[in-house]
């Protein structure tokens, strides 16, 4: 007979993994393809699923249309590659952008400007975009552009933030890759790693009209306090606005959602359902700083178990870890993070454990393929370590998850899933009626 821990490990692995294969393009891209143009089919695919999408979507055409010409650019991050036998595939790094980057953007805009009016314009889009199709506007380096990011990552702020600075010194995003498209038909499908589904945001919106403004992007910088040259706010200042909602250029274009956190966890909550437990569903727009949305999870457990109730707490979204100042960090993302903080917080209530893992496999760390997705907690997890003389609350403080959860054994390790939905999180509550 398995034990207690054996079980609850596995089926919390069980959820991890239903809520990536509900987002994997093979299963989800196909019924939203567009038929096959009379010209050529051409195809932007960005972000850590692109080439996993641009693969399923050959495959599908192959099928529907023997034949089709069918080209196009795959960017991805490093390590995500999938066969393809039409298109190319670049990779690129990420979370901190890259020369290969750069370069790989320049391609996509050249190959926009081949499109003829017979032509249909593919856009394949997927969380981690913003970080890979980077072009920065004139007067900003890729020194620059990769000293911001470190900053901006470090500070707390959310996605939603963070893409409106990228936006305004892209010669790609926010819109920009629909012009270098117009006038050429454009059909656009997301697979969105952003709360609240938001299209400007999902890879930072290279195909759709951007709401916000280049002071919008200065106040941001101004609010969390980031230092840049004097050259770059010249340069934002400068620059030309991105397109605007109601510009001619998007008529005729479309954008639809094929995958998100919520499909992810209504997935998920079938298999708790089966499993017997009550599903309390949080949403996929969580955010905030990790710690703090792991104790106020905490409470609902601790609150659920003095009820007696047996319930799986699910919820997804994106939380960000802050660093004061002087603090470097060990090793882990946010997610292992929250399972820490989790784990503290619980203080090892028994019946209950816990899984936080980034869907598309890499949580944090140094980029590699063969990070951590996150981390398990169960009852034992802090008796565990006290026993190696792991001290939780230290690794906390220091934001060494990593390092905590590899010491115990603890690390949610399943390499690129070839998708990217962003954070799921599940709660297995075992409660005792009094």
């Amino acid at each position: 007979m398995p034990s207690e821990d054996t079980s609850r490990r596995r089926f919390l692995m069980d959820l991890f993994t239903e809520a990536m294969r509900s987002a994997l393009p093979e299963h989800c891209l196909a019924p939203h393809l567009p038929p096959a143009p009379k010209g050529r089919l051409v195809i932007f695919a960005i972000g850590k699923a692109a080439a996993s999408m641009a693969a399923a979507a050959e495959a599908h055409y192959a099928l529907t249309t023997p034949g089709a010409h069918i080209e196009g650019i795959a960017l991805t991050r490093y390590g995500h590659t999938r066969p393809t036998a039409h298109m190319e595939v670049i990779e690129a790094s990420h979370p901190v952008p890259g020369a290969a980057g750069v370069a790989a953007s320049e391609r996509l805009l050249a190959l926009a400007a081949t499109l003829g009016p017979d032509d249909l314009a593919l856009v394949l889009l997927s969380g981690g975009g913003s970080a890979l199709a980077t072009l920065p506007i004139t007067g900003v380096t890729l020194a620059d552009k990769q000293a911001l990011t470190r900053a901006l990552l470090a500070s707390g702020a959310p996605i939603g933030e963070i893409n409106c600075v990228r936006k305004h010194l892209s010669h790609i995003k926010g819109g920009r890759l629909a012009a270098a498209i117009h006038p050429a038909r454009m059909v656009s499908l997301a697979i969105s790693d952003v709360a609240g589904d938001d299209p400007s945001v999902i890879a930072s919106g290279p195909t759709v009209p951007d709401p916000t403004t280049r002071e919008e992007a200065l106040t941001i910088l101004d609010r969390y306090r980031i230092e840049v040259a004097g050259r770059v706010r010249a340069a934002l200042l400068s620059a030309p606005e991105s397109p605007k909602p109601g510009d001619a250029l998007f008529a005729g274009s479309t954008y639809q959602l094929v995958a998100s956190g919520a499909y992810a966890l209504r997935a998920a909550a079938k298999i708790a359902t089966v499993g017997g437990y009550e599903v309390v569903d949080l949403g996929d727009r969580v955010e905030g700083e990790a710690r703090e949305v792991a104790a106020a999870h905490a409470r609902l457990a601790l609150e659920a178990k003095a009820a007696g109730r047996r319930v799986a707490i699910l919820s997804g979204g994106e939380t960000t870890v802050t660093f004061a100042k002087g603090v470097e960090g060990g090793r882990g993302g946010r997610n292992q993070e929250y399972a820490l903080a989790l784990a503290l917080a619980l203080q090892s209530a028994p019946g209950i454990a816990a899984i936080a893992g980034d869907t598309d496999g890499i949580d944090g760390g140094s980029g590699s393929v063969d990070d951590p997705a996150g981390a398990l907690i169960l009852p034992t997890t802090l008796d565990r370590a006290a026993s190696l003389r792991l001290d939780a609350a230290a690794s906390l403080k220091c934001h060494n998850s990593g390092g905590f959860f590899a010491a115990l054994g603890d690390l949610v390790v399943t390499g690129p899933s070839y998708t990217n939905i962003n954070d799921f999180r599940a709660i297995l509550v075992e409660g005792e009626p009094a």
